[in-house]
């Protein structure tokens, strides 16, 4: 995109969207040092489903709650060694990422989170189908949690995969708020001897400036030149290493959050907004990276997460084919291929079998040119590769959603839509006005359904940019090809259908998860009819 007039738009983010959303609906249980909102006349005749309401309660009962496991978070400010860099951040308990809960299905999650931030927070629970008033969205199913107070979340984790939480409140989640939640199969139906999981993340908090800043300044009146130009995306094929090439997206001198030149064919043009000094693999930069130490013929499962506010990540393992086992959690057919392609929000799990030596799992910033980087090592005397080697299979093969096939288990019956809402994504860099339908967040706008409808949701991008979208509580089955995911990327142009049964009653949004623009109000409701 060139020659960007950005006007002047600056917005509260989803803290203040949070706090409107008092209106849409009831509170929810388990508080704790909290007064309940008030609703407004408008949405208290609202016929939904309220997040504590008793539907809500017998969809929790039918899940069968087992095990109650109890976990302790503690949203606190604390320092982050990121393997160099020391920086000042938001985490929670005293490591980046935080602590990953890990239950069986089927048991259920009582987590206690304590703030110790200077903000009020809450916690959501990404991708997992749960009850409505336990997902986090302030002023949707819970009030904000104040600093120095706590809430008590609790939910049954029905179904198996790979999971993370994060607080859902302004742009918090772009600082050291967020860990994997895993959810255990217990027919679990691969063999493997070995288990990964890899935090991927954009980060500039403490070094460049706060989240904050950066969401004043791209939402603010934009400097000289804008935010154009297109960055060298060129192919750079083989199977061996190779030195990466020179980095042409940048800030801007006026502008110094704004990315500039960021550009990426399989994005469809514009990467992304945000310029991050760093990109971390489980908390720490390329050139400092965490090593996972295994055996030659170790069968690996890497459990893949991008927690990032603004970057997509193209990821590889080195001198290895990954088999791609689940999408956002739930099975698919195993398929083959040497890289993927992570928006914001999804995840897949992947097996390997590891060959001898010292090999780099490289997650590049798409269109960004930089990378994040972390290590196998199975030979304990060979050298590692140096950190800006390319490895040839980010240009290999690099699996779609339309070779990703539903295990049979979770394939959805095929069956007409009762219903289909159209998302019409709008909006530009120009104003920063992204949006749904037209309009930024609105919480008297509940798109509604009904329990037991098959619902398709298409998501239809007229922006100039990409989006990965993601809907709370439910997973959805895209396009052709059935896969199920809960966040999907939707490209420049493109037109997504995703299919999905209402059987988790409440209300739930469906958002943007580039952090920046869901604050900028890229972000609806869906709400179940009472």
């Amino acid at each position: 995109m060139s020659s960007i007039d950005r006007r002047l738009f600056l917005r509260a983010g989803l803290a203040t969207a949070g706090g409107a959303l008092a209106t849409a609906c009831a509170p929810a249980q388990n508080r704790a040092t909290q007064n309940h909102p008030t609703q407004s006349a408008s949405a208290q005749q609202a016929p939904f489903v309220r997040p504590s309401g008793p539907e809500v309660g017998a969809a929790e009962a039918a899940r069968r709650p087992g095990r109650v496991r109890e976990f302790h978070l503690i949203a606190r400010e604390g320092r982050a060694d990121l393997g160099g860099p020391v920086v000042r951040t938001w985490m929670y308990g005293d490591r980046l990422p935080g602590e990953p809960i890990r239950v069986r299905a089927g048991e259920v999650v009582r987590a206690r989170l304590t703030n110790r931030l200077p903000q009020e927070t809450t916690v959501h629970w990404h991708g997992l189908a749960l009850r409505n008033d336990a997902d986090g969205v302030p002023g949707v199913t819970q009030p904000p949690v104040p600093s120095g107070g706590e809430m008590v979340y609790e939910f049954t984790a029905s179904h198996p995969g790979t999971y993370w939480f994060h607080p859902h409140h302004g742009t918090q989640l772009d600082r050291g708020l967020y860990a994997p939640i895993i959810v255990e199969d217990p027919a679990e139906p691969y063999d493997y001897d070995d288990e990964w999981t890899v935090v991927l993340d954009d980060w500039l908090d403490g070094v460049t400036g706060t989240p904050d800043e950066v969401l004043a300044e791209i939402t603010s009146m934009a400097g000289p030149g804008g935010h154009g130009g297109h960055g060298d995306h060129g192919g750079h094929g083989g199977h061996g290493g190779m030195p990466m090439p020179t980095a042409t997206a940048s800030p801007s001198a006026a502008w110094p959050h704004m990315m500039m030149n960021a550009e990426s064919d399989l994005l469809g043009g514009d990467a992304g907004d945000v310029h991050y000094p760093h990109f971390l693999v489980n908390g720490r930069i390329a050139t400092a990276p965490r090593t996972h130490a295994a055996r030659p013929g170790t069968r690996l499962r890497i459990r893949i997460i991008n927690a990032g506010g603004d970057t997509a990540f193209r990821v590889a393992l080195a001198g290895h084919v990954m088999t791609v086992t689940h999408a956002d959690g739930f099975p698919v057919a195993p398929v083959d291929t040497d890289a993927l392609l992570l928006g914001m929000g999804e995840r897949y799990d992947v097996l390997v079998t590891l060959k001898d030596g010292v090999f780099p799992l490289v997650a590049l910033a798409e269109g960004k040119r930089a990378v994040a980087r972390a290590l196998v090592r199975t030979a304990a005397g060979a050298r590692a590769p140096e950190a800006d080697v390319w490895p040839g299979e980010l240009d290999g093969r690099l699996v779609s959603y339309d070779r990703l096939i539903p295990a049979d288990a979770v394939r959805l019956p095929a069956r007409a839509p009762d219903r289909t809402i159209t998302l019409t994504l709008t909006g530009s860099m120009a104003r920063y006005d992204w949006g749904i339908n037209g309009r930024k967040y609105d919480p008297e706008v509940i798109e509604p359904v009904r329990s037991g409808e098959r619902v398709r949701l298409s998501f239809v991008n007229r922006t100039l940019m990409w989006h990965p979208m993601h809907l709370h509580g439910h997973t959805f089955a895209l396009g052709t090809s059935g896969v199920r995911k809960d966040t999907a990327i939707v490209l420049p142009g493109a037109t997504v259908s995703a299919d999905l049964e209402a059987d988790n009653p409440g209300i739930w949004m469906i958002h943007c998860h580039n952090i920046y623009h869901g604050a900028a109000g890229m972000m609806t409701l869906l709400g179940y009819r009472a």
